[in-house]
């Protein structure tokens, strides 16, 4: 199993991509908007999907409610952003904490409905003022203690739905003032102690996604995507994190050169898992032929992941659980 987790094009898993996922077995298959019409389709697609991927592989989606969602109404019910969660703690702390659980056991029970294991939440990002609008809405707060709390309290609720999730974006995309879709953030900050907290409070979670960012304070030179000082004095040593460690998506803009080197470098800084979501053939062949094997490491993590996953399943009434959310969100 090749350290990648990857795209594809369409609706419908192409025979194409089927007989490079064989050659090149990847870790998992991400799917987005442009793969997802309904309940009947996506459900088509990841049992294709699961039919020529390795045992073990995931299928994972980017579901943390709000404005970043691929199952949506009108065939899924929508989920709140991390803002309004916050603010409902803010109100009554007890309340805000348990509609978070209810959200992350929601999302994840729409999501292993649909075929998936693995959901990329929760936000673990501070929501500070005058930063950038690309967390905005998605982050619980500003305090470091009442994130770290929130989002202990959705991935909860998505393990209780056997789904494991990712906390991101480490070590912290908060405090930039640009997009890293577009362009390669600095946070010139000495002290990001802060920002680190949430993470730390969480470092237990299954999964973490790296942030590509440039922080200064640790490397003057490299994002902490393919920093092996960010990854491993940082995200290991003092997050103390011994999860999966994922990449953000190596198509965004904020890295320069070919997805396929920037892979292979990810990976020896430190990274578990390598992240490419455009779906295209060539860069995806390039990314799946370019990585390394999988580290001991990365594939005791990747089990311990999923049995972690099992271990905290439980029964879940959806709709007992929609109806007590509703009434959160309604006080």
């Amino acid at each position: 199993m090749i350290p990648a987790i990857v795209g594809i094009a369409g609706l419908a898993l192409t025979d194409a991509e089927a007989a490079l996922f064989r050659r090149l077995p990847p870790a998992g298959i991400i799917l987005f908007a442009r793969n997802v019409a309904d309940p009947v389709q996506l459900r088509a697609l990841t049992a294709a999907l699961r039919a020529v991927l390795p045992d073990g592989a995931v299928l994972m989606v980017d579901q943390e409610g709000g404005r970043v969602a691929r199952m949506r109404p009108p065939h899924w019910r929508a989920h709140p952003p991390a803002d309004a969660i916050g603010a409902l703690f803010d109100c009554a702390p007890a309340a805000g904490l348990r509609a978070a659980w209810l959200t992350g056991a929601l999302i994840g029970a729409q999501a292993a409905e649909a075929g998936f294991d693995l959901v990329a939440a929760p936000v673990l990002d501070l929501g500070l003022p005058g930063a950038h609008d690309v967390i905005g809405d998605r982050a619980y707060a500003a305090d470091p203690a009442i994130v770290a709390r929130l989002g202990r309290a959705v991935a909860g609720g998505l393990l209780a739905a056997g789904v494991q999730p990712i906390g991101k974006h480490v070590p912290g995309h908060g405090r930039t003032r640009a997009d890293s879709h577009l362009s390669l953030p600095s946070v010139e900050a000495n002290d990001l102690s802060a920002d680190l907290l949430p993470f730390a409070l969480n470092a237990d979670l299954p999964w973490a996604m790296t942030a590509h960012i440039l922080y200064p304070a640790w490397d003057a030179a490299l994002p902490a995507t393919l920093s092996p000082a960010v990854i491993g004095t940082v995200i290991r040593e003092r997050i103390g994190f011994d999860g999966v460690l994922v990449t953000d998506d190596l198509a965004m803009k904020a890295l320069s050169g070919p997805p396929a080197a920037n892979a292979a470098s990810a990976l020896r800084a430190g990274c578990d898992v390598a992240l490419y979501c455009a779906g295209d053939a060539g860069n995806t062949e390039a990314v799946l032929s370019a990585c390394p094997p999988m580290t001991e490491a990365a594939v005791r993590r990747l089990r311990a992941g999923r049995a972690l996953a099992e271990t905290r399943r439980l029964p879940l009434d959806a709709a007992v659980l929609w109806a007590e959310r509703d009434r959160l969100l309604a006080s």
